[in-house]
Order: structure tokens, then C-alpha cells, then sequence
């Protein structure tokens, strides 16, 4: 089904409203998700609707937070975000992250007692818009077990840097640092398919392609998937996303981080509130003049984007290429969402008296 942006943008916001969020921060939230849609993210987009309702039933997020900032200097800042929905709590760092920036050159902020906050690459994105560099990482659901371990002890913790550039697009590096996010496992499921073999593993340690395996106690796989291929590399990733994030900011951080997925509890036994997110922004300006750094970012892009191809038939890819590509299609054609998204939405829907798509 492919629906026009518009109407899943008032679809999206009045699911938020019902949940007892304010205008501003249901239309926020509701651009957050959407723009995961526009750019091809379909595992962070609207399909994450039912799980931001779920948690809201369970009393874990919070409509109406009092976001505020509980420590700060000049140039950095720990910010409480009330339980509320990362969607909201991330911009609203990432604002402080950049009036820091404008002021000094650089602003760092780390979040606790916040919620799932989407795709990293849009609060990043904020950032570029001031012709900054835009840094966003947060900790997650804790489901991928680090090197030598079947153990679940950390979340798929993305990352994300994004650069403005001049005639082409930010270049925007925003990955997970598991061998897959838990959302393809998802899109996965969803669809019936079997997925890679290196993305997860069952709960003795061995390789699986079932995308179920995770509720049977397996475990996601960090990047690299095993150590031979650079699985630590993986997990000091995915370690540094958590640190910063978390321990330096109060959140839950490893196995004690409240899940967003279905099949986990939150533990009993919290080290810290909610979960973390760490944010920033440098002016480029800092480093040499913006018009300077952006031509020099664009011959950059030029140059990779001519190397040497294996295959005549595929392109070297700039990082957050594809995503601008998809942006502009889906804008002019619409989101296409699968019929499992559909009825999921529907059914959500009409339990919170909104209408369906």
C-alpha cells in the first residue's frame, strides 16, 4: 500500500494526540517517525507506532514531560528527559547541543530518563541545518550479546555523523552497531523470510537465518559477527555508544536498559532512569570557513563517487546516498507500507479512536 506523506503525518500525529501528547510534541514526534519512512528506514518509522502505545499503556513514557537540563557548563549539558518520548527529549538536547555550539564552538549533551528516539540521522540532521557537524548515538533494547558471549547485554546502539556538503547531500553515516538493527529482523518477520546468516545467533552461540530467534533466547550479533570478521570492533562500538550515552549521563546502560521490544521486561533492578542518548554539534566554522569545508566535502564525494567500480552495474554509494534518494521518490510517490504495517496501524487505530488510514 503506498500512502501519500500527508495523510500518514496526520495519521501518526493524531495516534501521539490520543496518547495525551500536546500539539507540538505530537506533530515533533510524528516528524521524527515520518522521516525514517521518507528516508527508507521503514524499521524506525510509523511501524514503531504500536510499540511507543504499548510502552505508553505501561505507564513507561510519558505525554507531558518536563524536559530539563540537571547539569551544564558552557559547552556541555545532562539533560533529564521526564520519561518522556525520545522523539521529543532528542530535539530538544540536540536544540541545547547547537545554541552551545553557536556560542562556543561545540556543544555536548547526554540524556537519561528518556524513550526510543527513532533514527539518529534526524537529530544529527538538525545540526547540519546550522551548517554544523551533528554527532547523535543512544543506547537500546538490550539484545545483542558481545564477543565470546551468548549472552544479551547490549542494545544495537546506533551511531550517527553527518557533515553539510555543498551541491550534494550531507553525507551521513548512520548505522547500528550490531550486524543488524532489530528492526530488519522485524521487516523480516513480517515479510516470512529467513535473514543472513551472521546477523544473530540461537542461544547456544550458533548461526541462525530464523528472524524469531531472539524470543527463543538467542542473541544479535555485533558488527563483524564473529571475531575472525572483527566482532570487537563491533562491541568497543557499541561499548562507546553506551558509556557515552548512559554512564555518563545516569540512564540504564548494558542489561539493565529498559526494552522497547515486546518479549522483555524491564529489570527489577535499575542502575540508573530510563535510557541514554548522547548528542552534539560542532560549527564547522571552528575548523576553516564553511564555504571551504563544503567545497572540499563535494570534491570529496566526487572523487569516491568515480573510484574504480568491480561491477559497471553498481555505483560506489556515499553514505546517506540512498536515503536521499529515497526521500525524493517516496515524496512524490508516497511511503509504501507492507499489509502486516496496515493492519497493525488500523488496529491501532481504532483502538484510540483515530481515523484509519
Amino acid at each position: 500500500m503506498l500512502v501519500i506523506e500527508q495523510s500518514l503525518r496526520t495519521f501518526t500525529q493524531d495516534i501521539f494526540k490520543a496518547m495525551g501528547c500536546s500539539e507540538e510534541h505530537a506533530a515533533l514526534a510524528a516528524d521524527v517517525l515520518l522521516l525514517s519512512d521518507l528516508r527508507g528506514i521503514d524499521s524506525h518509522g510509523v511501524a514503531r507506532l504500536t510499540g511507543y502505545v504499548r510502552l505508553w499503556e505501561k505507564q513507561r513514557i510519558n505525554p507531558t514531560p518536563n524536559i530539563r537540563i540537571v547539569h551544564e557548563t558552557p559547552t556541555t549539558a545532562t539533560i533529564d528527559g521526564d520519561a518522556g518520548l525520545g522523539l521529543v527529549v532528542a530535539p530538544f538536547a540536540m536544540k541545547v547541543a547547537i545554541a552551545k555550539a553557536e556560542q562556543y564552538g561545540s556543544g555536548w549533551v547526554s540524556i537519561r530518563n528518556s524513550n526510543h528516539f527513532g533514527i539518529a540521522g534526524y537529530h544529527a540532521l538538525m545540526a547540519v541545518e546550522k551548517d554544523m557537524i551533528g554527532f547523535a548515538m543512544t543506547n537500546a533494547s538490550p539484545l545483542v550479546a558481545p564477543t565470546f558471549s551468548n549472552e544479551r547485554m547490549l542494545g544495537t546502539n546506533p551511531m550517527c555523523y553527518a557533515f553539510p556538503a555543498g551541491k550534494y547531500p550531507p553525507v551521513i553515516v548512520d548505522m547500528a552497531t550490531s550486524a543488524a538493527a532489530n528492526g530488519k529482523l522485524e521487516i523480516a518477520q513480517r515479510a516470512g523470510k529467513p535473514i543472513p546468516e551472521g546477523w544473530i545467533q540461537d542461544k547456544e552461540g550458533n548461526y541462525t537465518t530464523d528472524p524469531h530467534a531472539l524470543k527463543n533466547g538467542g542473541s544479535l550479533l555485533t558488527l563483524g559477527s564473529d571475531r575472525d570478521h572483527g566482532s570487537h570492533k563491533g562491541f568497543g562500538l557499541s561499548a562507546t555508544v553506551d558509556i557515552l550515552s548512559a554512564v555518563l549521563s545516569g540512564a540504564n546502560y548494558g542489561p539493565w536498559v529498559p526494552p522497547f521490544v515486546s518479549f522483555l521486561e524491564p529489570p527489577a533492578d535499575p542502575v540508573g532512569t530510563g535510557i541514554g542518548h548522547f548528542l552534539g554539534a560542532m560549527r564547522v566554522d571552528g575548523f576553516r570557513p564553511v564555504d571551504e569545508f563544503k567545497a572540499h566535502l563535494d570534491n570529496w564525494v566526487s572523487r569516491f563517487k568515480s573510484a574504480s567500480q568491480i561491477d559497471p552495474n553498481q555505483k560506489v554509494i556515499i553514505p546517506g546516498e540512498p536515503e536521499h534518494e529515497a526521500h525524493i521518490d517516496r515524496l512524490k510517490n508516497g511511503i509504501p507500507l507492507v499489509d502486516a504495517v496496515v493492519k497493525d496501524l488500523n488496529q491501532l487505530a481504532a483502538k484510540m479512536g483515530v481515523s484509519p488510514l
